[in-house]
């Protein structure tokens, strides 16, 4: 119950998004704008900070980046199964599949200090700084494999993982940043928490699933089930600490990110589709994201 309580104040947040936009009607232009603000300068803030000011190891970060790639190939390997069990329509397969490995960036940087403080925030900027080209390279190939041209440029300009090396890179070069840096980063970094959770709220939708409905389920069990029990067994092949444990399980139970949605439209696949996906597993991770961090709490304390 504790754990549910954590949860809920960002769920609330998630709400609030929600109400802008469809009851109050907060402009789509609005949150377009706001979700550029915090995909490309708060969160990028938050990553820098966190990281650069948490003690860690060649070690550690060496196997967050081993637990990333192997999770987000065991989510692909699940979700290409689903092609001789359902035998889904190829375009529908080709744009939701990606919602199983894909995950919510604000939503795990949210929770992250409030189950963990500072260590488990740290731990979490850098997995997902990790796992970010990973899932981009499998949903861009599952889309379209032509496009993969240009795949790596977006990735070596993607903001998110250009924090996550800045911050590595301050953190291992033991530099440390002015005060004044420091203090603005962290003003800004602490405001990308909210605003992201509104820009969350606002994206969701429960229309455009009723046609693909086996489809869905396979997806949604894969993300909000199966992906919890692999990182679990990664943890413990690798010997994470607790928190760190905490954290990759934590991560590996988010629901699936807007950026999905993005993808799926700009490359011609199934938009709507995904959008129910992603609404659906964000509506169901509320109960299934406490049950994962309760049982990992019991586990491995």
């Amino acid at each position: 119950m504790q754990i549910a309580f954590l949860v809920l104040p960002d769920c609330l947040i998630v709400i609030l998004g929600w109400i802008l936009y469809n009851k109050l009607h907060f402009s789509k232009e609005f949150f377009s704008g706001l979700e550029k603000l915090v995909y490309f300068i708060l969160f990028p803030a938050l990553l820098v900070r966190s990281i650069a000011s948490t003690p860690m190891s060649l070690a550690t970060t060496g196997n967050f980046l081993l637990a990333t790639l192997a999770l987000a190939i065991m989510g692909s390997l699940c979700v290409w199964l689903a092609k001789p069990v359902l035998k889904p329509r190829p375009i529908a397969l080709a744009s939701v599949g990606q919602c199983a490995y894909r995950f919510n960036t604000y939503i795990g940087l949210s929770l992250a200090p409030s189950l963990a403080g500072q260590a488990g925030l740290a731990s979490m900027a850098v997995i997902v700084g990790f796992a970010i080209p990973f899932v981009n390279i499998l949903a861009v190939k599952s889309l379209a494999s032509h496009q993969g041209s240009n795949l790596f440029k977006e990735i070596l300009k993607n903001p998110l993982v250009l924090a996550t090396f800045a911050g590595l890179l301050l953190n291992f070069s033991g530099i440390i940043l002015p005060s004044v840096l420091d203090t603005t980063l962290n003003k800004l970094g602490t405001s990308s928490i909210p605003l992201g959770l509104l820009c969350v709220g606002a994206s969701l939708s429960l229309q455009g699933g009723s046609r693909d409905g086996k489809l869905v389920g396979w997806i949604l069990a894969i993300r909000l089930g199966l992906m919890p029990v692999f990182a679990m067994a990664i943890a413990f092949a690798l010997d994470f600490s607790i928190i760190d444990t905490q954290m990759f399980v934590l991560f590996a139970a988010l629901p699936t990110a807007s950026a999905a949605f993005i993808l799926a439209t700009r490359m011609g696949g199934d938009g709507r589709l995904v959008a129910f996906t992603i609404s659906a597993g964000t509506i169901l991770s509320v109960l299934t994201i406490p049950f994962w961090v309760y049982l990992t709490q019991q586990l491995f304390n």
